[in-house]
């Protein structure tokens, strides 16, 4: 990913908003510039930033809400896919004290080795909404909050609890590694241009101590649990894909700690009898809370079933 460089001096690069109209918006990928400062001032007040701290900003834009969270943050480094965009950016403190303040990077955050930041701040293309969390969560060192913007519907499932319809393999993976609330929404016409949802911030504070889990096996569990949420979970493990990743996964774990294993084990027996000692089987994804799917997790183990 390459550094802009930001030159000093002044001139035009001072003038602000208006700059907007010189290019059209790329709606493709989620350009929806957020034009209220009430807003943008709202969002950096969640972060609660610290005069030490680093930000990571996805997607700036014209940096509408950049220039507000230099006034806070011992630095930014802005992250944007669309050159257009990081040229806007930059030129938006040409020539002030915060433009020492500022590093443009331009690139794909998701595809990026990103440095230690303390805060991320996103008004986020709906693209990368799912890869940003899960990356920002996986990060070495976690950012300590991060404050994020969303479609409605894709933030409410965040925050999603059981029983609730947006409730899915989502809300549980975020909520194993994070607290996760709901900030405020977004009304359609507070963005140039307007999109077509509406919006909602939320955020995001990963849990202390990270909970000693690996990720891919817990998602690997929840694919299966919630291919059908309003199915029964022992009728996820009924397919005989499933059936047959699983059965290698355990000849696997059998062939790594010197057991011997019987060629002609069931796979589908030991399945169903996990399921009937948890009691979790005829329970459907959509109403188990975290619980019940970590107790599920730790019966598979105890047979020598894994899900990564």
């Amino acid at each position: 990913m390459g550094k802009i460089p930001i030159k000093k001096g002044s001139g035009k690069g001072n003038q602000q908003p208006e700059r907007l109209n010189i290019f059209k918006m790329n709606t493709g990928l989620g350009q929806h510039m957020l034009k209220n400062p009430l807003v943008a001032q709202g969002i950096v007040d969640k972060a609660e930033i610290k005069p030490s701290d680093l930000v990571l900003e996805v997607g700036p834009g014209t940096g509408n809400l950049t220039v507000k969270i230099l006034e806070k943050a011992r630095k930014v480094i802005a992250c944007e896919a669309d050159p257009r965009m990081a040229a806007e950016v930059t030129k938006r403190v040409q020539g002030k004290p915060e433009q020492n303040k500022l590093e443009v990077i331009l690139g794909d955050v998701i595809k990026a080795d990103l440095p230690y930041f303390d805060v991320c701040i996103s008004n986020t293309p709906y693209q990368i909404s799912s890869p940003l969390v899960f990356k920002l969560l996986n990060q070495p060192r976690p950012p300590r909050v991060s404050v994020l913007m969303f479609q409605r519907e894709f933030a409410l499932r965040l925050v999603a609890k059981p029983g609730e319809t947006l409730y899915c393999r989502l809300s549980v993976n975020v909520q194993m590694w994070a607290t996760v609330t709901h900030v405020m929404k977004v009304g359609k016409n507070n963005f140039r241009p307007p999109p077509q949802v509406e919006s909602s911030v939320v955020k995001i504070v990963p849990k202390t101590p990270r909970p000693p889990i690996d990720f891919n096996e817990w998602d690997g569990l929840l694919r299966i649990v919630f291919v059908r949420k309003n199915r029964t979970i022992a009728a996820g493990f009924k397919s005989s894909a499933v059936q047959e990743i699983l059965l290698k996964n355990y000849r696997t774990y059998c062939s790594q700690n010197d057991i011997m294993m019987d060629d002609s084990v069931e796979i589908g027996r030991i399945i169903d009898r996990v399921l009937e000692d948890t009691g979790l089987g005829d329970n459907r994804a959509g109403k188990c809370d975290e619980t019940d799917f970590l107790k599920l997790l730790y019966a598979f183990h105890q047979v020598g079933i894994h899900f990564a």
